[in-house]
């Protein structure tokens, strides 16, 4: 008599469903992830999985599970744990109507490695081989992306898939970002005698008018204006102004004749304003990039879209993320989460969980399809 099959060990949704709760709830903006990072330790451990610590400065860590031989790893599931600061400090947390979950982080990205982890957590328990498949679960990503520096340094692997919101389409190509610094001078005077001055936010506003014309000109690029700051405070005419800038660029841009396109307006401003002296300077910089959909990592994971009913339609990932630090590292990144992009850093953010089961689904049957790789 031959012995009965046990059941292969699929995704909870309850207990996902606590999970992320649990996540949302913890506050963790981008340098606070202490708290976070130590909860998301102790429930992969809870679920037997072996983690290691890698830190990134102080009491911030990433939170790493790595198949036992290293060197046969094939992808690395990569989320990141921090979320921009509260809108509200008193109502950021988790509630939900329905099938809809929300609070701060709940789609970028807390959806996404809720997902992760509860896939990783099916694969523990199952007493399968285990697949060439890591887990990085990292801090830092909405300001300095830290936490994937610090991942790529120690650790090398050939694909990743990012967890970002992606409304489940896999993003196959990246957009390319570049962050500017502006800066306008003038003169300081009393500020009811303005016309003996020279105003440096008047300055910065006709500045911006040029890159914003500029930027409209082109179907792919798209600039947002993200801060403007006049020195001194005061009541004065401002002597100095700060602008910074977030461009965003389709990822066959060509993101070097950006920045000599950005330096001859400003140059060709300084010409023709008299008095402007504009300065513009270039901090994080990342061309986009697109991944061969003819990989044998791409083709896996399109198989397992056809498998699960769910349309095949790649996209390119608009914002900027660490797919793009990965990409500079020689990763080839897939950016493939839960949520809505356009839900992300609102005081609405919510995200569907029925989504979230799904996405739980299809990481674990990815991770799944790489044992059929393994000789």
């Amino acid at each position: 008599m031959s012995k009965a099959k046990h059941p292969t060990p699929d995704i909870q949704p309850t207990r996902l469903r606590k999970l992320l709760g649990d996540l949302i709830d913890i506050y963790s903006p981008s340098g606070k992830e202490e708290q976070i990072v130590r909860f998301t330790e102790r429930y992969l451990k809870h679920h037997g999985l072996e983690v290691t610590r890698q830190e990134v400065d102080g009491n911030r860590f990433n939170v790493i599970v790595w198949p036992e031989n290293e060197h046969d790893i094939e992808v690395c599931l990569v989320g990141h744990l921090d979320t921009i600061a509260a809108y509200d400090l008193e109502d950021y947390g988790f509630h939900e109507e329905d099938d809809t979950l929300y609070g701060l982080g709940s789609t970028d990205m807390k959806a996404g490695c809720a997902a992760m982890m509860e896939a990783f957590a099916v694969l523990a328990e199952g007493g399968e081989p285990f697949p060439p498949i890591g887990l990085a679960l990292v801090v830092g990503e909405e300001e300095e992306s830290d936490g994937a520096k610090a991942l790529v340094r120690e650790y090398s692997f050939p694909w990743a898939i990012i967890g970002e919101p992606t409304n489940l389409k896999p993003c196959l190509g990246h957009y390319g970002y570049m962050e500017v610094q502006l800066r306008t001078k003038g003169k300081r005077v009393h500020s009811s005698i303005p016309e003996l001055g020279h105003n440096a936010i008047e300055s910065m506003l006709r500045l911006l008018l040029l890159v914003i014309e500029y930027a409209g000109l082109s179907p792919k690029l798209f600039c947002n204006v993200r801060q403007l700051t006049s020195y001194p405070a005061g009541f004065v005419v401002p002597d100095a102004c700060e602008s910074w800038l977030d461009l965003h660029l389709h990822p066959e841009s060509r993101i070097d004749v950006l920045r000599v396109d950005l330096e001859r307006l400003v140059d060709s401003a300084n010409r023709s304003t008299p008095g402007l002296d504009a300065q513009i300077r270039f901090e994080d910089t990342y061309s986009g990039y697109r991944v061969s959909k003819r990989s044998p990592q791409v083709k896996a994971l399109r198989e397992i879209y056809e498998a699960m009913g769910m349309t095949w339609e790649p996209q390119d990932f608009r914002s900027h993320s660490d797919g793009s630090v990965l990409w500079t590292a020689g990763v080839n990144p897939v950016i493939l989460g839960p949520g809505h992009l356009e839900e992300a850093h609102t005081p609405e953010e919510s995200v569907s969980f029925d989504q979230v089961v799904e996405a739980a689904r299809l990481y674990l049957a990815f991770a799944r399809s790489l044992l059929a790789t393994v000789p």
